[in-house]
């Protein structure tokens, strides 16, 4: 009887460990397909959804919440390959009282499309810094101290003649100078983030870890931006 009692016991915690698994698991659909576009491009960049030489390909719909953000990205990257998509643009869900739903992370929407990669907006000498998706973190702006909570970015313009120094505050911590230059493009960066080797998504992902700065590639960048939330 005791072995029968001792089963039962392991049987329910087989059944609850695999409905908590259920209810936290995630799925990244491709839900809705317009039309495929065959191109090579490997870039995935956000776009304002109103862009006119947009083409409209088709909508990823993701469903609950995963803190791994390389690993989404890479699902998201991945699907919106299939169909030749090269941007994307959050797609807010509508409120029963009409108007955009508050952006949430645990399930949103993203509209995929093709753009000619000469109508991509350029955005020089601008710096994203990026948040860890788990600590609060100090982090310093020449003299400017910013406290970002987790998931969180700020953007910063570089203006000519001036030297940024950006700097984790912490002890051994990492340091990194900027500058604008001409036609230099966008730059981004994130605070303790995950160090990855090798990017299951081709050229996009993380890369240039120094200490506890990492400089991003712009299409993994772009999409935490989309994700996170922006601080003044």
């Amino acid at each position: 009887m005791h072995r029968n009692l001792t089963e039962m016991k392991n049987a329910m915690w087989i059944v609850l460990l695999f409905c908590g698994q259920v209810l936290t698991a995630q799925n990244i659909l491709l839900n809705k397909v317009e039309k495929t576009h065959t191109n090579q491009d490997k870039v995935l960049y956000k776009i304002d959804p109103e862009a006119a030489a947009a083409e409209y390909l088709g909508e990823i719909e993701v469903q609950g919440f995963s803190d791994n953000d390389v690993e989404v990205f890479g699902k998201i990257y991945a699907k919106a390959k299939q169909i030749g998509a090269n941007a994307f643009a959050v797609k807010p869900f509508e409120s029963v009282e009409g108007g955009a739903q508050p952006f949430d992370p645990a399930h949103y929407r993203l509209s995929l499309s093709y753009l000619p990669f000469a109508d991509f907006p350029p955005e020089n000498n601008a710096v994203y810094l990026i948040a860890s998706p788990h600590n609060r973190q100090s982090v310093a702006f020449n003299k400017e101290t910013i406290v970002f909570e987790p998931r969180t970015f700020i953007r910063r313009e570089l203006l000519p003649g001036t030297v940024y120094t950006v700097s984790t505050k912490k002890f051994l911590g990492s340091s990194i100078r900027l500058s604008a230059q001409e036609n230099q493009p966008v730059q981004y960066f994130q605070f303790s983030a995950f160090s990855v080797n090798s990017n299951p998504y081709g050229t996009a992902g993380i890369n240039l870890k120094s200490g506890d700065i990492t400089r991003l590639e712009q299409s993994y960048a772009q999409f935490l931006t989309a994700i996170y939330r922006q601080l003044e």
